[in-house]
């Protein structure tokens, strides 16, 4: 049975978690502005396959719910678009994201819990295999970039999504400093 309360699936990025500093200013703003949307932020500190397999049981649990996907988030929140249709709001996101891990193989360390583990041909091999070529609903992919995004090249993403609206802006950084004042914009945007 899905649960009648407007939900929102917060997907963090790349050794993220859910305690991440995006995940807390969307806690925070929801408890205070929001209180009746659901918060649901999963760890998904695993195998791609299993992060799909988790993030596809959130959406058919709750089919309505809007999707927040920062960095590698990004890239499922896109995939999850692409397959059910649900609106997303991507934060600087991960484009080609097996391309990027791939330059990272060998031993990672989440940054907020400091658990390591070796990031393998493996992962890159399943990301590979969630990669979405052409964008069936752009409009419903909203591209949040800023150009001074020291991880990630902000082009790649307005080549992706040409056709999504988009904010882009100047300066900031990877961690998208200026999310806090657009919570309000994204919860609109996501009609929840």
């Amino acid at each position: 049975m899905t649960n009648p309360m407007p939900t929102l699936i917060y997907i963090h990025g790349f050794n993220s978690s859910p305690q991440s500093h995006k995940a807390g200013l969307l806690r925070t703003w929801l408890a205070q502005y929001r209180p009746d949307i659901q918060f649901i932020a999963p760890d998904l500190n695993m195998f791609p396959e299993q992060v799909a397999e988790l993030l596809v049981g959130l959406v058919r649990q709750y089919p309505c719910a809007g999707l927040l996907g920062s960095s590698l988030g990004g890239f499922y929140a896109t995939w999850l678009n692409q397959h059910f249709g649900n609106k997303a709001v991507l934060i600087n996101p991960a484009v080609k994201a097996y391309d990027l891990l791939s330059e990272l193989l060998g031993e990672q360390k989440n940054y907020h819990t400091d658990v390591g583990y070796i990031l393998t041909v493996d992962h890159v091999k399943q990301l590979l295999a969630l990669e979405v070529d052409a964008l069936h609903t752009p409009e419903r992919l909203w591209l949040l970039l800023q150009t001074g995004d020291e991880t990630l090249d902000y082009h790649l993403a307005l080549a992706k999504y040409p056709h999504s609206p988009q904010l882009v802006e100047q300066g900031g950084n990877h961690a998208f400093d200026s999310f806090e004042q657009h919570i309000p914009s994204m919860i609109e945007f996501l009609h929840i």
